[in-house]
């Protein structure tokens, strides 16, 4: 999953139309016109197959333990970790962001997080994961054990349906900030939606069993791929002919967010389904590599913007620029990851 992070924010180095150009790390003058779809189906449900995973892992990190031992816990585990980036790698991101368009270098205050435009970047997802983890706590005396999880997706659906029509109605959708938290206010519950299902699924032992109805299966890449084409659709008529509707603008606005929730649930799935049946052997490398993922997102922005600093100017192909810093990145960043942990266990 955190690869797919990397062919994400790399993506947006060289993709011609996106709305991040102007406060990314680096924008490339080189561009190709397809990676926006890519950006587009990957930005659908990445994030919210992290607080899917996330979610899922939740009720066996809290077994066993005490509610103020499984705070200091996630404490340790994602709020230290996150103080020390966001107070050493932002400041990295500002000088980097700078010196690739030939600007100057500012005032030192102006390079902290609280005092940028983009605020924490890739880092505020820790923060908002440590505080659904706290929230959890709540919900874990709730007993959910007997609640298809068939159900728990219909309610969770209509759920997110309302917040998403409600977010949209009162103009919401623009981003929370602060020097803690940071999100985008039409996600942020449905990531916590995701972040349940997630916790339900454990509960429930839906990976236990081997058994496959291939019937379903189909049945779900058929529904899955016709809301992503009117998702697509809906999204790319309003970006070219902004403020027209194809039916109503009210219409136009359920159709899309129906069409988003099916969407992303049906990518969410299908991630899943795909690691539980063709990636979920053992092996050294998967291992390797999982072991390090957390380390690898909280530096991949960092080194990805190194490289692609070095490649800004050299002449080759938007596409092959593009391949080159997402592997370039994600093993640079593994290297630099597990040399650090090599290194720390020798020093103890």
């Amino acid at each position: 999953m955190v690869f797919l992070v990397v062919v994400f924010h790399a993506g947006v180095t060289y993709d011609k139309v996106s709305m991040y150009s102007t406060f990314w790390i680096v924008s490339d003058p080189l561009n190709n016109d397809y990676l926006g779809i890519l950006l587009f189906i990957l930005d659908i449900f990445v994030m919210y197959t992290f607080f899917f995973v996330s979610g899922f892992l939740v009720p066996l990190s809290l077994k066993n333990k005490t509610y103020k031992k499984f705070i200091t816990l996630k404490f340790k585990r994602l709020i230290i970790p996150w103080s020390i980036a966001v107070l050493t790698l932002i400041p990295l991101y500002k000088i980097i962001y700078l010196y690739s368009r030939n600007m100057p270098q500012e005032d030192w205050t102006t390079y902290f997080h609280w005092n940028s435009i983009w605020n924490q970047s890739w880092l505020w997802f820790l923060p908002v994961l440590f505080l659904f983890n706290i929230i959890y706590l709540i919900f874990s005396k709730i007993d959910t054990s007997k609640i298809e999880l068939s159900k728990f997706l219909f309610f969770v659906l209509i759920l997110g349906m309302i917040y998403l029509l409600v977010v949209r109605y009162f103009n919401l959708s623009t981003w929370t900030t602060s020097a803690i938290l940071t999100f985008q206010n039409k996600r942020i519950f449905i990531f916590f939606l995701a972040f349940l299902v997630g916790s339900q699924t454990f509960k429930l032992n839906t990976f236990k069993s081997d058994i496959r109805n291939k019937k379903i299966e189909m049945i779900c890449h058929i529904i899955g791929w016709i809301a992503i084409t009117i998702y697509s659709g809906v999204e790319i008529y309003n970006l070219t002919i902004p403020g027209d509707s194809l039916l109503s603008k009210s219409i136009d606005i359920l159709i899309n967010r129906a069409s988003f929730l099916l969407s992303l649930s049906y990518l969410v799935y299908s991630m899943i389904i795909i690691f539980k049946h063709y990636l979920n052997s053992k092996s050294k490398i998967w291992d390797e590599l999982n072991r390090n993922s957390y380390g690898i997102y909280i530096i991949h922005f960092i080194i990805m913007g190194i490289i692609a600093l070095g490649l800004k100017d050299i002449e080759m192909p938007a596409i092959i620029k593009f391949l080159t810093l997402t592997v370039s990145t994600f093993f640079t960043s593994y290297l630099i990851v597990y040399s650090y942990k090599k290194l720390n266990k020798k020093i103890k």
